[in-house]
């Protein structure tokens, strides 16, 4: 499925090389297998189109059109040298006198080396392209994106000025050249841009977004976070997304009270109090946060919102609670790896290693090339004691090339884990280029010479290298403190490592599973100071913020279990239940993202009240099983009864497809609490929160 998505991708934006005019030329082949070949290529059907085309070639050799076609699709599959053979292939093949396909090839060609970074050739065959058309503004749009890329703003701005020539409402046109001015730190000549660009194209939220950035280098806040408001609301805006998220401390109460007029002015958009509770979450009001991801799942289930909950409970200490949360996301996004990796550290957290690796085998199935994961699980290893596993694990991440500056703690950490295996000799390998990898650089908080001297069995030398850290590095106070601890705790110095220990406490250091898990303070544990210590704070969860009180966490709310009879007719599971009062049975489907209806049933419940006209609210587009998108209204259910437990406001798209089954996706399941499927029982066991919907 990800590898059809990407072909996808980039296949629409190879069809924005092919004008309509090009594609319906009377010049091309109307040979059977290249006509058919297209037709699958338009209908998305690559693996199809492929196969037609070499069938087109195996009887037609020299046709240029299909090696195109061809080189699309091996570019697809990211199968670059097999792509510039085609082109080559095709640029040998195709008609001298079809200049519009020949100038086509050389840009795409021109985007291959782009992608493969050869500029060179890349801004040459784009030159090229334009000089056997000159009128098509793609092939400017290409050059200027790799100019922009090496810095060259000049060169960059030429070829956007030439697009706005050849079409002065092209708004890419000037969006370049702003973009550019930003990256010179130019503030008012983008704005200038971007305000032209708002008024070309008003709807489209990437003239506010980028003028948004403009005013952030301004200064000017009010303005910027109307702009930041504006890109949101027109589409979601992944960069003013970004944006709010850099807005300053000093800001960040203003654009809130902005964020809170949306919540009014559109109170069933579940975007806005998300938007609010990432802004909470920045501010560590975590429990503020949670409420705000709660309100929006209470709209439009989401497991983005029941993540975000999970995290803010894990910064709250609450991980039984976070665990919850998590795996209600992963129950609705299995395909989100990301959230097992979460549940991997909450499990962590919780000292249950054996599920928490279990956890991180499942990541590292699905990304056996990523050498964070090894590093997180074997660090899991290591907190069980588990050491010679960690090694291997360290290894591993060694070989998969991480980023450089992880290498000093990973020497550290591997050398450690041999130590605790008796290997010495690698141990002290480990240690000895740590000590040569960090030479010459300024010691900082992030520093592991003092512990790579502890292993070495230097004490002196671990005490002064830390000593210079704490006198000289005031970055992460908290964190150089706790590291004194540790290197103190190593040496066999007790009486030095609680004293640390303590002040690093008393300074705000709070993570007090992870001094549960360190092995580095096992030379404390037997001590009194030490258990009084852990038992005076590991107490009930942090809010971390003024507002614990005002928002109770959500771990003293209460729940309730509730048992809802279904039945099975060939595998599938039904539920009765009644829309806007209408008895209906729904498909249960914890695969489904979304509820959606049949068009015969959607017609029905208008022409006999149960929907009103107002309950019309848009169109989506949708992904079925199969990979296809399809296009269908979505009508707001003012009213979902199954079971007895009642949801207001769920969005339902309407199929096209006059049998399909009207199905309950996980934007309902996901609003209710944790869902059981009781087989014997023919029963749906859900735990909800009392009185919530």
């Amino acid at each position: 499925m990800i590898m059809r998505v990407k072909i996808l991708l980039i296949c629409v934006v190879l069809g924005a090389w092919l004008a309509s005019g090009v594609m319906a030329d009377d010049k091309q082949p109307d040979t059977y297998a290249y006509k058919r070949g297209v037709e699958a290529f338009n209908e998305e059907k690559y693996g199809e189109a492929l196969e037609w085309f070499n069938r087109e070639l195996s009887e037609h050799p020299d046709n240029g059109y299909a090696f195109m076609y061809i080189s699309f699709l091996r570019y697809g599959s990211q199968e670059y040298g097999k792509a510039l053979s085609a082109i080559e292939n095709a640029l040998k093949h195709l008609p001298k006198k079809d200049k519009e396909w020949r100038a086509i090839s050389y840009a795409y060609r021109g985007d291959v080396y782009a992608v493969m970074g050869d500029t060179v050739k890349a801004v040459n065959d784009l030159s090229r392209a334009i000089q056997i058309d000159p009128s098509n503004s793609k092939f400017y749009s290409s050059k200027a994106q790799i100019h922009y890329e090496q810095g060259n703003y000049d060169l960059s701005d030429a070829d956007y000025k030439k697009m706005t020539e050849l079409d002065p409402g092209d708004v890419m046109g000037y969006m370049g050249m702003g973009r550019n001015h930003l990256a010179r730190e130019q503030w008012n000549d983008a704005v200038d841009k971007f305000n032209y660009v708002a008024r070309l194209a008003p709807d489209y939220s990437g003239g506010y977004s980028f003028r948004a950035e403009a005013l952030m280098g301004l200064k000017k806040w009010d303005e910027a976070t109307d702009d930041i408001i504006k890109a949101l609301e027109i589409d979601g805006s992944d960069k003013a997304f970004f944006l709010m998220q850099t807005l300053p401390a000093n800001v960040l109460d203003q654009f809130k009270s902005k964020l809170k007029i949306q919540t009014v002015k559109q109170p069933a958009n579940s975007y806005w109090p998300y938007c609010l509770g990432i802004i909470s979450t920045l501010q560590n009001n975590y429990d503020e946060a949670i409420a705000h991801y709660e309100k929006a799942n209470s709209l439009d289930a989401n497991s983005a919102f029941l993540e975000n909950i999970s995290r803010c409970l894990s910064s709250k200490r609450d991980y039984n609670k976070a665990l919850e949360y998590v795996e209600r996301a992963i129950a609705m996004n299995p395909e989100d790896y990301d959230l097992v990796d979460l549940k991997g550290d909450i499990l962590s957290k919780l000292g249950r290693f054996e599920e928490c690796i279990a956890e991180r085998d499942k990541y590292i199935a699905k990304f056996p090339e990523n050498p964070m994961a090894y590093i997180y699980r074997a660090e899991d290893f290591s907190n069980a004691r588990q050491f010679k596993k960690a090694v291997e694990d360290y290894s591993s991440a060694f070989i998969l090339h991480p980023d450089a500056s992880l290498i000093p703690v990973l020497l550290m950490r591997r050398g450690d884990a041999y130590r605790f295996i008796g290997d010495k000799g690698n141990a002290v390998k480990d240690y000895e280029k740590l000590l040569e990898t960090e030479k010459g650089s300024a010691l900082t908080s992030s520093s592991w010479t003092p512990f790579a001297y502890s292993g070495l069995g230097n004490p002196e030398k671990a005490v002064e290298t830390m000593q210079s850290i704490l006198k000289n590095d005031t970055t992460d106070r908290n964190g150089a403190l706790y590291n004194a601890a540790c290197v103190y705790a190593r040496i066999g110095d007790k009486a030095e490592a609680m004293r640390y220990l303590k002040i690093a406490i008393d300074k705000g250091y709070n993570d007090f599973s992870h001094i549960e898990l360190d092995y580095d303070m096992d030379s404390l544990r037997d001590l009194p100071d030490f258990q009084e210590l852990i038992a005076k704070h590991k107490k009930a969860p942090d809010s971390g913020t003024k507002e614990s009180t005002k928002n109770p966490s959500p771990s003293a709310e209460k729940t309730e279990s509730v048992e809802v009879p279904f039945t099975k007719e060939g595998g599938v599971i039904k539920v009765k239940c009644s829309i806007n009062g209408l008895p209906l049975h729904f498909v249960f489907d914890t695969g489904a993202a979304d509820v959606t209806m049949s068009m015969v049933e959607a017609n029905f419940m208008l022409k006999n009240d149960y929907i009103k006209p107002s309950d019309i609210v848009g169109s989506a587009r949708y992904m079925d099983a199969n990979g296809d998108i399809t296009e269908g209204t979505v009508v707001n259910l003012r009213k979902v009864n199954f079971g007895g437990l009642e949801i207001d406001n769920v969005r339902a798209s309407v199929v096209r497809n006059q049998k399909a089954p009207l199905l309950l996706g996980q934007s309902v399941l996901g609003r209710l609490g944790k869902i059981e499927i009781d087989n014997p029982r023919t029963k749906l066991v859900i735990t909800h929160k009392v009185n919530s919907k």
